[in-house]
Formats: structure tokens, sequence, C-alpha cells
């Protein structure tokens, strides 16, 4: 099994004020994108992209790149720190 980890992190919004949560992996990011309330067309893509990740279809860095894009669509993006 080949490894889904990518960097750096994202880092994303969560549900406690003032926490945020680096998502390093696409099984963390496919968790992540089911946890949103929004979907929009970059969530849809994102969750694609997830998809063809874990099947080892595409590089976990393109899964990346998606989640990332996702996470600013959806306004749960935060900058590293």
């Amino acid at each position: 099994m080949a490894s889904h980890w990518f960097n750096p992190p994202v880092y994303v919004k969560t549900d406690r004020p003032g926490l945020r949560f680096g998502v390093s992996h696409v099984e963390g990011a496919s968790e992540q994108l089911l946890k949103w309330t929004k979907k929009g067309p970059k969530w849809a893509y994102a969750v694609s992209v997830c998809r063809a990740a874990l099947a080892e279809e595409v590089p976990p860095q393109q899964a990346r790149k998606a989640f990332e894009a996702a996470a600013k669509e959806e306004e749960m993006f935060l900058p590293p720190v």
C-alpha cells in the first residue's frame, strides 16, 4: 500500500473556536470534507480526487491541492502559523 501523506499540511477550522486542525494525509482530508456543511464545486472535485488518491490513481499532492482549494471555497482554510 502506498503512502497517502502529503506535505505541508493544510490547516482548517474546527467546530471549536480558536482551534485549528492540520490535515496531512488523504484520509484526513476525506474525513474533513464529509464534515463540512457547504459543498460547492471545488468540494465535489476534492472528494473525487481524494477517492482517486486512495485508489492510488493520482498522487497525494494532487489531493492536497484539491483539498486546499475546497477549504478556501468553503471558508474553512486557515493559513499556516
